[in-house]
């Protein structure tokens, strides 16, 4: 992504449809000590992938963050709405934003992942921690949209199917606190709630400044499912994953402890 033959030449040789770019600087506080390098990554890199889509005239998609905005709206920001970030990595990707649409690309600003299939994502972290009979603290004063990947995904390619461009905001449709979304994660997963910590969110020492309502709307359609279906739809998977995880040690004549209780392996 980071060198610009290597773009042209790999969609030459593809026979691709489209291009989704899932690449980029995603370490929101580190951005801060190496705005080059963040701007390089999310930025620069999607100028040339987006330039290389035009000239072949692939349709093309890029990922985007509630970080774009400063939080002072006080209600979930639409398409629509004036960007003005409060970091280095909210400006990496406006000027991303930027060149994907002028290129006739289409870019999805989102926020706040969670997928059973993917190990380090807040959600995954709840279920870990709660399982393991531990405290978690998450900030109750920052507000955010939180987005189901799997649904994300499938939006995603439909739209690019559709010949969709422009900006658009892809969420699972609710406001709330990251403390409140890991108490409904919990209580989906039959864990405890109240071992739940809500804290300042400078409690956390983050160097960059975040929005403290980041939700987002949209003035496009609203076309994702709710965010408790798809919590609940979460939660059957891990099941699914703990009940493997059960089933595999009793073959292997192991003890069902604590390694497979609900959580463990998201």
């Amino acid at each position: 992504m980071s060198a610009a033959p290597a773009v042209s030449d790999r969609e030459t040789e593809s026979s691709s449809w489209a291009v989704v770019n899932a690449a980029g600087w995603v370490r929101v506080d580190e951005a801060e000590a190496d705005p080059a390098g963040c701007m390089a990554a999310n930025a620069r890199a999607a100028q040339r992938l987006a330039a290389a889509c035009r000239a072949r005239n692939l349709p093309s998609v890029g990922f985007s963050s509630d970080l774009v905005f400063n939080g002072e709206a006080g209600r979930p920001y639409v398409e629509t709405d004036a960007p003005a970030p409060l970091n280095i990595y909210g400006h990496s990707k406006i000027t991303a934003e930027q060149a994907v649409t002028e290129a006739g690309g289409l870019m999805i600003r989102t926020a706040a992942f969670f997928s059973p299939y993917d190990p380090y994502n807040f959600a995954a972290h709840v279920a870990r921690t709660l399982a393991a009979d531990q405290p978690f603290k998450a900030a109750d004063d920052l507000v955010i949209s939180p987005t189901y990947v799997p649904d994300l995904v499938d939006i995603v390619l439909d739209l690019l199917i559709d010949g969709e461009t422009g900006i658009r905001h892809l969420t699972n449709d609710e406001a709330l606190t990251w403390a409140d979304f890991a108490r409904r994660i919990a209580l989906a997963l039959d864990l405890d709630p109240g071992r739940v910590r809500g804290v300042a969110s400078e409690e956390f020492g983050w160097t960059a400044r975040r929005p403290t309502f980041a939700a987002l709307g949209t003035s496009r359609g609203l076309i994702m499912p709710s965010l408790q279906n798809a919590i609940d739809r979460y939660a059957v998977v891990v099941r699914e994953a703990q009940f493997t995880s059960e089933a595999e040690a009793l073959v292997d004549g192991a003890t069902v402890g604590a390694a497979a209780r609900p959580g463990l392996r998201v």
